[in-house]
């Protein structure tokens, strides 16, 4: 007895002090009841951590303590409501990182006594199960789909339609909620609020959700989806200046004046009824969830005015009519066997013949499991019972197996930062010889004056070099010239000639021109360039490549020219018998011209000296001059001989 009134007078203190810290929200001053109903649940379920659980956090506590296998109209003791609100936030717990743990135990007394509160005034200790599953459904977390999809599921019959009698209960259960928060004359049960269905026969599970959900929703429930929009807009940023309160950005809601230019204010001016300048409240206001910048309003704007077919999406997603079969997970899900402290907690209130655990009452009541539900229940109960087996099985062989593996993490972690100081101080390192490297000596100001008269001899040696180069150009080029006239003449003379014989040039091809490695000697003279005005023949026996040393190129047509010479000047001699060779030979020197087997310049060529390059030149050509004036005395007596036969 005396535990007993210690715990109601606890109970008490807890409750007033959430009431009081309610109030010192000021939650009272808002103008718009919807606004402030959803704000002073919203404020219960953050007090509460419920904000932190969503819908299948709670189905599945509820599956764990037994009430999906409950009657609906079945009552819960205190101590039994207590255990289900445990279950509930130790699993939240659970879930958390150890660096934002919860109080449980605070947490659990608040919504007991905001519960008992709302659904027990009286203080007669029982709830119903129906009631739980109704209260904690609508204040939880998560998503309003999932929401109003269970509280269909609990209010509709197998066929997947909606008894009027259970919605005309869930309204009565749920509009209790703003009454707690003495919100009772705006949103309590009416009549009229039970005739939302009125005109439809059969209430399927689209037609729930299209009406709770549409916009705007059923009045007695207008605060619900508000205040889950309110979850989903705290976060929200817009960077617009309040025409009120003047502060530079706002925080949730944004309103916009429809009739006034350019007047928007935040949430707390526009509940609280604020207002300056030509506005007033009686004026239009649209509510924002979101900032867009001008230029994503101008493209969303044009992109909705060239769309032909219509952009709105569905509110949810389309369901069967139908719903699926449940499953008989009597024999497949067993029950969670109740704890020695449970079972002490709620056993005075409960008796044993009427213990809901037992297989007569589970095979009775199967029809009433959550359908949705049942796969994730026989899932959940079997990952449980091998988690727990295996944990008992491994749980002394696998502990120094985690502790050396732990033991051989930290190593390759301290490995790995031994090698990454290494990197650091070796990328240091590095850093530091770049930037001596790349700074200037200290004398790149004093220039050597040793070097730039080294520098200035080495260019006027190259300008005298690339002049002699232009004038050894020059001469070869014309030398090519006379070359060339001397070989049109010796083809001129050969076919008139009854004794010439081009059989030599055949049987003693000209030597093809060799490759030099230092060829290329000026970039500013090519071999087409010093051919230019000479002959084709010249040209296709020095042409032969695009970069040839100069000097071997003259070198070997002036010998190819020279065999040449000397080939016709021996048949010639041949034919003209003793007494011409003995003048060639006395007045020419016909020994230098005949090629021999150890003296021939021209089959065993030898590299020359630049310095004697021209002498050889010059004598080989008065060789040649000499060569045609003896040809032009040998044409002599054959011209006498000619006209005397003509005459």
């Amino acid at each position: 007895m005396i535990e007993d009134c210690k715990r109601s007078g606890d109970n008490m203190a807890d409750r007033r002090q959430l009431f009081i810290e309610m109030r010192a929200q000021d939650l009272d001053s808002i103008r718009l009841s919807t606004y402030r109903t959803a704000c002073k649940l919203r404020f219960v379920q953050k007090k509460c951590n419920l904000h932190m659980v969503d819908i299948w956090n709670v189905i599945e506590a509820f599956r764990e303590n037994g009430l999906n296998t409950m009657d609906l109209n079945a009552e819960l003791s205190v101590a039994r409501l207590e255990v289900v609100l445990s279950t509930i936030f130790y699993q939240l717990n659970k879930r958390m990182p150890t660096t934002h743990q919860i109080n449980v135990d605070q947490s659990i007394s608040l919504l007991l006594n905001f519960l008992l509160a709302a659904y027990d005034p009286e203080g007669h200790g029982k709830i119903s199960v129906f009631v739980v599953k109704m209260a904690l459904a609508t204040i939880c977390g998560g998503k309003i789909l999932d929401k109003l999809r269970y509280i269909f599921s609990q209010i509709s019959d197998s066929a997947g339609i909606m008894v009027q009698s259970q919605f005309d209960q869930f309204l009565r259960e749920v509009l209790k909620l703003p009454m707690a928060v003495f919100e009772g004359p705006s949103f309590g049960y009416t009549e009229q609020a039970a005739r939302t269905f009125a005109q439809q026969k059969k209430v399927s599970l689209n037609t729930f959700l299209d009406t709770l959900m549409s916009d705007p929703p059923p009045q007695c429930l207008v605060w619900l989806p508000l205040m889950h929009r309110l979850t989903n807009v705290e976060n929200v940023f817009h960077p617009v200046e309040c025409s009120y309160c003047h502060t530079e950005s706002m925080m949730g809601f944004r309103y916009r004046c429809q009739q006034c230019h350019n007047y928007q204010l935040c949430q707390d001016c526009f509940w609280r009824g604020h207002a300056s300048g030509s506005h007033s409240n009686q004026h239009q206001m649209k509510e924002y969830t979101s900032w867009k910048s001008p230029a994503k309003k101008l493209s969303h704007a044009l992109s909705k005015s060239l769309s032909c077919a219509s952009s709105r999406e569905p509110l949810h997603p389309l369901f069967p009519e139908m719903p699926e079969k449940p499953l008989n997970l009597a024999h497949i899900v067993p029950p969670r066997p109740v704890n020695i402290t449970n079972d002490y907690s709620f056993s005075h209130s409960m008796p044993t013949s009427g213990n809901p655990y037992s297989t007569k009452n589970l095979l009775e009541s199967s029809n009433h499991q959550d359908e949705e539900h049942s796969l994730i229940a026989r899932y959940a109960a079997r990952l449980a019972a091998d988690a727990a087996q295996a944990q008992q099985q491994r749980v002394p062989t696998d502990l120094p197996c985690s502790l050396d593996a732990n033991k051989q993490q930290r190593q390759l972690i301290a490995e790995l930062e031994s090698k990454n100081r290494e990197i650091l101080q070796e990328i240091q390192r590095l850093r530091l010889q770049h930037e001596e490297a790349s700074q200037p000596p200290p004398d790149k100001g004093q220039q050597n004056p040793t070097l730039l008269a080294e520098l200035r001899h080495l260019r006027q040696r190259k300008d005298e070099l690339e002049q002699r180069m232009s004038t050894l150009q020059e001469s070869r080029r014309e030398l090519m010239v006379q070359l060339e006239q001397l070989m049109m003449l010796l083809k001129t003379q050969g076919p008139g000639s009854p004794r010439s014989s081009p059989s030599h040039t055949i049987g003693r091809p000209i030597p093809t021109p060799i490759h030099s490695d230092s060829a290329g000697t000026t970039p500013t003279h090519t071999p087409q360039d010093s051919l230019m005005g000479v002959g084709g023949d010249v040209q296709e026996a020095f042409a032969q490549g695009p970069r040839r040393n100069l000097r071997n190129d003259l070198l070997i047509a002036a010998d190819s020219i020279t065999n040449t010479m000397s080939s016709l000047v021996k048949e010639l001699n041949s034919e003209g018998g003793s007494e011409t060779e003995s003048t060639v030979d006395s007045d020419f020197g016909r020994c230098d011209l005949l090629p021999t087997t150890s003296s021939d310049p021209f089959f065993n060529y030898k590299p020359r000296s630049a310095e004697s390059f021209e002498n050889d030149l010059e004598q080989q050509l008065e060789h040649e001059l000499k060569l045609e004036e003896l040809m032009k005395h040998r044409q002599e007596p054959d011209k006498t001989c000619m006209v005397t036969l003509q005459q």
